[in-house]
């Protein structure tokens, strides 16, 4: 089976996709991404210590507010009216990275994969802009999506998962 390009008329035009005849059905995307650092400042969130407040709580909240502006972010994105979003952020010690993963779901004609990629994103660039004062050779990595389940294209499962 030949994949196409859903954004693209025949003439090779960028349009926005017509989900008008599609069914509703359940859908749910998991999307991660991470953000590398200096001992000393994962240290310095884990522990608290951080002038701005609470890295990982506003993060979170960066993370959810993109997921539901998608649509005003990304060309073409449908907006759509999510029913969960979840922004999970866990410090990882051993590999000194702050990991993010982020859930979308909703009963709706279109996936979220692009609100789950962009809620785990966004949380990483949040956490570098609060840290950047202390620690500018952050490298955000590894944004990827994790799973995704239901539609027409059915469920998917990244093969690596760490």
């Amino acid at each position: 089976m030949s994949k196409q390009l859903t954004h693209l008329n025949p003439q090779g035009e960028a349009h926005m996709v017509d989900v008008g005849g599609k069914a509703v059905t359940q859908r749910q995307a998991i999307a991660r991404s991470e953000i590398v650092m200096q001992p000393e400042t994962l240290a310095m969130i884990v522990e608290g210590k951080h002038h701005k407040g609470d890295v990982f709580a506003v993060a979170r909240i960066a993370g959810i507010q993109a997921a539901k502006k998608c649509s005003d972010l990304i060309p073409l994105c449908h907006p759509l009216m999510l029913t969960k979003i979840s922004v999970d952020i866990r410090a990882d010690e051993t590999n000194n990275c702050v990991v993010i993963e982020a859930l979308c779901k909703l009963d709706g004609k279109t996936g979220v994969e692009m609100e789950a990629l962009t809620a785990a994103s966004i949380a990483a660039l949040t956490i570098y802009d609060m840290c950047k004062a202390v620690d500018k050779g952050m490298v955000i990595r590894n944004t990827q999506l994790l799973q995704k389940l239901g539609g027409k294209s059915g469920d998917w499962t990244h093969d690596k998962q760490d």
